[in-house]
């Protein structure tokens, strides 16, 4: 019956029928099945083995115990009728429920990310993944049966422990209808999770086999660190707040009654959150908190499915198209603006530093997109030839010349989209700085954004200059110089001493002017926008011989004049 019905799915998705196919024998469901239920029993008898037990005449203390104490965090245990315990059994079972749903979340997430990026990095070495892409699918066809059939057996897994789940769920008088929207949220972030992870496989295919290990372990630690964070009731409508959206366990808190809980819950006074954005409390209701979150991972599953439609057929194009990278930096200002309008400033600072400290946080999330667009948007030497020999017969060039093709072209060097994002981007900016009520920190904030422009515009000049580089590492030399770039002023610095407040003019040579602009003086900028404005123009004067040369046809190379050298 198992094999009639995979090969009925076969016959809608060959990918998933190859998959399925592999993984779905015998031995492995059985390993699958005994996985999930003795994971299962285990956490039962851990919880079990919780439960007060009489010892003689002493008091017991007890989470699950149902009586008052004065002299402890814990309850006192009293007994009932029946000389039994009594036993707060709806906690009981909130705390199996939670825990279950942590395990999951983390087992999902990390262990799928692990086994979809191994997978792929396993075609890549066999070389069937060029086989795929050949193949007369369609790339969402292909990477859908990778999606589904990949972590089957982790599904399996994750099917078997919902009956439980669910059972320690409504026993802890939690609405079927919260856990059924728990799991919506949990698929959309599997989404997510495991498109990021397919496109990871695909790009950093170069690492070899510790591509799945760097992958998953990025997932665990961001999963470890924002679950921490919930046990300090960390929202405070901070642009770091959306980071949290992407942790599904986010959610548990609004699932658990908070008068229900101790001190000593794994969540500490979770419904005082109340997070804004754009003023709308989204964090106020469990059902619109809940469907920002899918909202949000399904945001951002689609452009990472951009991503994946684009580079999986044709491996050496550019992530992101330049049009779509534009709407790529629209939606993600957006985002990121809605959580840094309100601060909820502490009592030492007040309204104004409290949004211009969101402000820079916001400028460390765009220095992120911005590398990020540097690679998607950069191409490689081989479509610059390309581009500079044929780019006389571009629709695009005898319809809006040279510069609509750098700002539209599919083969056009990236440097000028990549402004155009910036452009995009301190659009957005710049009405929320110039509405501030003070004009306090209005001038910095003005300074800084046009700072970070131009850092970010001068690491994209080096990125697409070293890309046209003959070497065949040139990609790692591109990534390794911009690290470098970036990570060293600040290391030299805090090595001599250098404070961002006392020597504020050396700072805004780095990759976060916005951390000295406020103690700098006009002229110190000045000179430094003068100095960063002379590197840009060397350096895309350097860009622009280099894809005029690149550009020469090789008979022209080979029949144009050339002094000859003197011997001496």
């Amino acid at each position: 019956m198992t094999l009639n019905l995979i090969h009925q799915v076969g016959e809608a998705n060959p990918q998933l029928f190859r998959e399925l196919k592999g993984r779905v024998i015998p031995r492995n469901i059985l390993i699958a099945v005994a996985t999930s239920l003795l994971g299962q029993l285990l956490l039962l008898i851990s919880f079990g083995s919780k439960l007060p037990v009489a010892d003689g005449t002493n008091p017991i203390y007890s989470r699950y115990c149902t009586g008052l104490s004065k002299e402890y965090s814990l309850p006192t245990c009293v007994t009932d009728g029946l000389g039994s315990f009594a036993i707060n059994w709806q906690l009981w079972w909130q705390d199996v429920f939670i825990w279950l749903s942590l395990i999951g979340i983390f087992a999902l997430l990390v262990v799928g990310t692990y086994m979809l990026i191994g997978d792929l990095s396993k075609e890549e070495s066999q070389g069937t993944l060029n086989f795929l892409r050949l193949s007369p699918g369609s790339s969402f066809s292909i990477l859908g049966g990778k999606l589904l059939g990949v972590p089957i057996l982790l599904y399996s897994v994750a099917v078997l422990a919902l009956p439980l789940h669910l059972v320690s769920g409504l026993s802890g008088h939690i609405p079927l209808s919260e856990i059924l929207g728990f799991y919506v949220v949990i698929a959309s972030s599997c989404l997510f999770f495991y498109s990021a992870a397919l496109l990871f496989g695909l790009v950093g295919n170069w690492l070899g086999g510790f591509q799945a290990w760097l992958g998953s372990g990025i997932v665990l630690i961001f999963l470890l660190t924002a679950t921490q964070l919930l046990h300090y009731n960390s929202t405070t409508n901070h642009p770091s707040d959306w980071l949290m959206l992407f942790n599904p366990a986010i959610l548990l808190p609004y699932l658990i009654d908070s008068f229900s809980l101790s001190p000593n819950s794994p969540f500490s006074d979770s419904h005082s959150i109340k997070l804004l954005w754009f003023y709308v409390p989204i964090g106020a209701k469990n059902w619109s908190f809940a469907g920002f979150i899918v909202l949000n991972f399904c945001l951002w599953s689609y452009w990472i499915g951009q991503g994946l439609k684009r580079c999986f057929h044709n491996p050496n194009t550019t992530l992101l198209s330049k049009a779509k990278s534009y709407r790529l930096t629209a939606c993600f200002e957006v985002v990121l603006l809605g959580f840094a309008l309100n601060p909820n400033e502490p009592a030492w600072k007040n309204h104004s530093q409290a949004v211009f400290e969101n402000f820079q946080v916001v400028l460390v999330f765009n220095l992120l997109l911005f590398l990020f667009l540097i690679v998607a948007l950069n191409p490689h030497r081989q479509t610059l030839q390309d581009w500079a020999r044929y780019r006389h017969q571009h629709k695009s060039i005898r319809k809006g010349g040279i510069l609509s093709d750098l700002i539209w072209g599919k083969s056009s060097p990236g440097v000028v989209a990549v402004g155009m994002n910036l452009a995009i981007a301190s659009t957005i900016l710049s009405p929320w700085i110039l509405l501030w009520p003070t004009s306090e920190y209005k001038t910095p904030a003005l300074l800084a954004l046009l700072l970070n422009a131009t850092i970010i515009i001068f690491y994209s000049s080096v990125v697409q200059l070293m890309l046209l580089m003959k070497t065949p590492k040139r990609a790692i030399w591109a990534a390794g110089t911009v690290t470098g770039l970036i990570t060293l002023p600040p290391i030299v610095f805090s090595f001599l001493s250098i404070s961002h407040s006392t020597h504020s003019y050396v700072w805004l040579f780095s990759a976060f002017p916005w951390a000295s602009v406020e103690y700098a003086a006009g002229t110190s900028v000045a000179i430094a926008l003068v100095t960063q404005s002379l590197a840009l123009v060397l350096l895309n004067l350097q860009l622009t011989r280099q894809l005029k040369k690149a550009g020469e046809s090789a008979t022209k190379a080979l029949l144009s004049p050339r002094p000859l050298a003197v011997i001496e």
